[in-house]
């Protein structure tokens, strides 16, 4: 049955656990949800990322590239009138079987309309200059980009393509999608809008949604879709963009190839077959050059590319069609995910050493890397930063609480007990439970040893003489006390009081005294050579010394005034104890002990001689026995 000091402790270590847990648990929800882990986990999201490179083939999308050798072939074309460009390269591309074209240039007036405008003379080449562009419009399968951008007084207004394109266009608005790539907080894009506003009568499509609604044979004026076994509901809702690779992982064709004679005969342009197509700039002056994952520096190779926006686009087309969003644990699967570590860190740092919790921390932040890994190959998202500002904060919650309260009452018990016990025992007593100062009634084995003639030996010696002498056998006798987990009390002249059986409460303390008092024995016979060779023909009487030992309860506490005070026992078992040493010299023997301490030590106390003994200040009398030896098998098992 457990004390009171026993529970007061367990129940003292319970509510600092609980507090630890709260604590780094606690700031490290509230730091999540006002986004300042964002930052952090970002970082281990972009290097996720580059460590896996390329994560799979691109099987739904391809880049058709306005690349350096296109504009070298065309230079002289400005870049306004490449209508009869674009519209060659989709009627090449339609041929090759793509399923959806996609052109991510945005023209806000006509070549024709922007003639008029100069007033030049007209003729038949003026009015009919769009003419093949227009054909492939109304043809179908042809998606349109909208740019939305803000007004300087703080109005959204979205850019739209030419008014004669749009009315070519077979399904109006559902033919536009928006191309904004919206940048996370540090400019990185990792993040797209499927639906800019979830009205349907309005042209708030993703550029890329439209592809891939159009690519799945879908209709986007519904309220929402299933592609690839994901709901896609039309909300205005941010998901993040499954990325295939790093820069040129989508495959991409130069335009230039879509415009020579034989192109279907071209591989390239064969491979296009079945995909959704965005033509887009991809040479070195274009300014639609984004940062994404893979654009982090100091690890990675790719630190220093970024990836043009038609294939931001195809990633996200590629999401959308096969289903590899990038998604985050449900918040209760977070919660226990965060909440068992921390559990395990927090009973760790609460039984280590500072340095091995600062050790433990570092290890757990480190393991918790590997989950991390592994998930986001799967497409989930694991809170690796935030589980490491959670491991930090315990740390430094306990670290606090030590500095506060605990370290300090750990200091004070080993400057205490350090006197009195061996270093294990002083371990035991400032990590494990800890005994009760105010005093408590314990079972204890007490025993006492003093050294025979003393009297007479100090008056044949020196006062230097004698205490040197007393520091020779007390270092030799006082080894065995604490060798066997116990206490040494006092020192009281020649005498040693020792307690066994607190302030660590060891079940067998009463086995554990006998050990030492034999020991005791033994160094003591053995310190008989010590003193003939340090004091030859000094006619000093023959070294000896007697001990006595008896079990049962004892007050122990922190007694003394106010000034000084020190951690010992008390009451009728001390004083007990203290006159059976006295009983050695009438049973001229050198080790004592009551019959409470033989009965509590169990079998195998090999006994001699037996009295029965009335001692000064107790009524009843006490069975002593001489003690020879414990039986060494019986000890052992």
């Amino acid at each position: 049955m457990a004390t009171a000091t026993s529970l007061s402790f367990r129940l003292r270590s319970f509510w600092r656990f609980v507090l630890v847990v709260s604590v780094a648990f606690g700031c490290s929800e509230a730091m999540t949800q006002l986004g300042w882990m964002v930052p952090l986990e970002n970082v281990y999201y972009d290097y996720w990322h580059q460590f896996a490179g390329k994560r799979r083939d691109a099987e739904h999308a391809a880049v058709v590239a306005v690349d350096e050798q296109t504009l070298d072939e065309y230079k002289d074309d400005p870049l306004a009138f490449w209508q009869p460009h674009f519209a060659r390269a989709m009627e090449t591309l339609t041929r090759a079987g793509v399923k959806v074209i996609g052109l991510d240039y945005l023209y806000q007036v006509s070549a024709e309309d922007w003639l008029r405008k100069l007033n030049l003379p007209g003729n038949e080449s003026s009015r009919s200059y769009d003419s093949p562009f227009r054909a492939q419009l109304a043809a179908g399968n042809k998606i349109l980009i909208t740019q939305l951008i803000e007004l300087s007084s703080g109005e959204n207004r979205l850019l739209f393509p030419p008014r004669d394109h749009l009315y070519l266009l077979p399904q109006g608005t559902n033919d536009l999608g928006i191309a904004n790539l919206p940048p996370d907080g540090d400019n990185t894009v990792r993040h797209f809008w499927p639906v800019f506003d979830p009205d349907p009568q309005k042209p708030a499509m993703g550029f890329a949604t439209q592809l891939a609604l159009r690519a799945a044979g879908l209709d986007p004026a519904l309220t929402g879709w299933d592609i690839a076994g994901v709901k896609l509901p039309r909300d205005a809702q941010m998901r993040l963009i499954g990325y295939v690779g790093p820069p040129g992982t989508i495959p991409t064709v130069s335009m230039s190839k879509l415009l020579k004679p034989d192109a279907l005969a071209d591989p390239d342009v064969q491979q296009l077959k079945g995909r959704v197509v965005i033509i887009a700039a991809n040479d070195r002056g274009t300014q639609d050059r984004h940062p994404s994952p893979y654009s982090r520096g100091i690890f990675s190779k790719q630190g220093d590319q970024m990836m043009i926006g038609g294939e931001i686009h195809a990633n996200i087309v590629e999401t959308v069609l096969s289903g590899h969003y990038p998604r985050r644990l449900p918040l209760a699967a977070e919660w226990i995910y965060v909440l068992a570590l921390v559990v395990i860190a927090a009973w760790l740092y609460l039984r280590l050493h500072p340095a091995g919790g600062l050790a433990t921390a570092l290890a757990l932040g480190l393991l918790c890397l590997i989950p991390g890994w592994f998930m986001f190959l799967d497409d989930w998202l694991l809170p690796v930063g935030r589980m490491q500002m959670a491991l930090g904060i315990g740390f430094l919650t306990t670290l606090g609480l030590r500095l506060t309260g605990e370290e300090r009452e750990r200091a004070r018990l080993k400057k205490m007990f350090g006197r009195y016990v061996s270093d294990d025992v002083v371990k035991v007593l400032t990590e494990g439970e800890r005994p009760d100062l105010a005093g408590e009634s314990v079972h204890v084995t007490v025993l006492f040893s003093d050294i025979r003639n003393f009297t007479t030996i100090s008056e044949k010696l020196d006062a230097h003489e004698v205490v040197e002498m007393l520091n020779a056998y007390f270092s030799r006798t006082t080894e065995p006390v604490l060798a066997e987990g116990g206490m040494v009390n006092k020192f009281i002249g020649d005498a040693v009081m020792a307690i066994f059986g607190s302030p660590v409460r060891h079940p067998d303390h009463a086995r554990r005294a006998l050990r030492a008092a034999l020991q005791m024995a033994k160094e003591a016979e053995d310190f008989k050579q010590w003193m003939r060779e340090r004091f030859p023909d000094r006619g000093l009487p023959e070294f000896g010394i007697g001990i006595g030992v008896h079990s049962g309860d004892a007050v122990i506490g922190d007694i003394g005034s106010v000034k000084r005070t020190e951690f010992t026992a008390i009451g009728d078992t001390v004083n007990a104890a203290s006159r059976l040493e006295g009983v050695t010299k009438e049973m001229q023997c050198v080790l004592v002990a009551s019959k409470a301490s033989v009965d509590a030590a169990g079998a195998g106390v090999i006994t001699g001689k037996q009295e029965t003994v009335k001692v000064k200040g107790k009524d009843e009398p006490i069975e002593v026995f001489e003690i020879l030896g414990l039986s060494p098998a019986i000890a052992e098992k």
